[in-house]
């Protein structure tokens, strides 16, 4: 794992710039591809990902307990790099909890359990080792409700690169985050203005702006345009497009036109006899909507129950 996750110390090496995000699978290079001997194996053919690459993150035996409840079970999928993966399933079948799993928010809420391995790299998220604030900094978080800091633009975008201490230009790194964003262009001129001020979809882009302004590799986003009007979602889904050019992204969403449009993998949840959330099928997007394996599946994404 990256001595970065280790060492808190890292986040302020004194150099003027962030910490960089490990190297991803095309400059990692075969050697270090992971076996996948625990998990099913990768479901190929997405646009500009390749079958062969290192996961993003990889999911083994991940159960997650609140108290004496089971929320998920037994969960095991690996995320393909730079494409955007889905999280679809009916209410209560887990799909936040399995998304707060990847990057330790769960770690966030009193009485959480957590069972199995989440490897980034091939190493253990939950190992004894590891510094979560750090897991969340290569894995951000974008929630279901726009929550800007009462900042200005400037410096929602700014928070996270400061309290990393870093010390290099720091307007480029603002301006940077918000054009790939989408967002420089509708404020460049106000960047002293309140966050709170924007329209619902501009926060929800500004978010967006503030957590990729630390360089992560994955971001995860809870339902980021379910409070959003329609030219406001298509917005969101258009960045997502963008923005997986240079970061993989893993989305819950309810919308299935939403997860069919804007996915390029697809892992449909639902709740067992237990209540716990298991994976029913789990394959390229194009496939869960046009050819699923499992009658649940497709009685699920045609409307027929949840």
């Amino acid at each position: 794992m990256p001595s970065t996750l280790t060492a808190p110390t890292d986040r302020d090496d004194g150099s003027g710039s962030l910490p960089t995000a490990p190297p991803t699978s095309a400059t990692r290079g075969v050697a270090l591809r992971i076996e996948r001997t625990a998990a099913e194996p990768l479901p190929g053919g997405a646009a500009g990902t390749d079958p062969d690459a290192e996961p993003a993150v990889d999911l083994r035996g991940v159960s997650v307990y609140y108290g004496s409840f089971r929320a998920v079970k037994d969960i095991s999928f690996e995320v393909p790099p730079n494409a955007i993966t889905s999280l679809i399933g009916p209410s209560g079948s887990g799909k936040s909890t399995l998304l707060r799993a990847i990057n330790r928010m769960n770690d966030l809420i009193p009485g959480t359990r957590f069972e199995g391995e989440v490897l980034y790299h091939g190493e253990n998220l939950y190992a004894d080792t590891v510094d979560p604030v750090e897991v969340r900094r290569r894995i951000g978080m974008v929630f279901q409700k726009a929550n800007p800091f009462p900042k200005s633009i400037y410096d929602n975008v700014a928070f996270g690169p400061r309290i990393n201490g870093f010390r290099g230009k720091l307007d480029e790194v603002v301006e940077g985050s918000l054009r790939r964003a989408a967002l420089w262009d509708e404020v460049k001129d106000k960047l002293r203005q309140s966050g709170l001020a924007l329209s619902g979809g501009q926060q929800q882009r500004l978010c967006i702006a503030r957590a990729i302004a630390v360089q992560p590799e994955i971001i995860l986003m809870d339902e980021p345009a379910s409070a959003l009007d329609p030219r406001s979602t298509l917005q969101i889904e258009e960045l997502m497009s963008e923005l997986k050019k240079n970061y993989t992204i893993i989305i819950v969403t309810h919308n299935m036109q939403q997860a069919a449009r804007a996915s390029d993998f697809t892992v449909f949840l639902n709740m067992g006899e237990d209540r716990a959330g298991y994976i029913v099928e789990h394959a390229r997007t194009i496939d869960i909507f046009t050819n699923p394996k499992n009658q649940l599946t497709e009685d699920y994404v045609s409307g027929r129950f949840g």
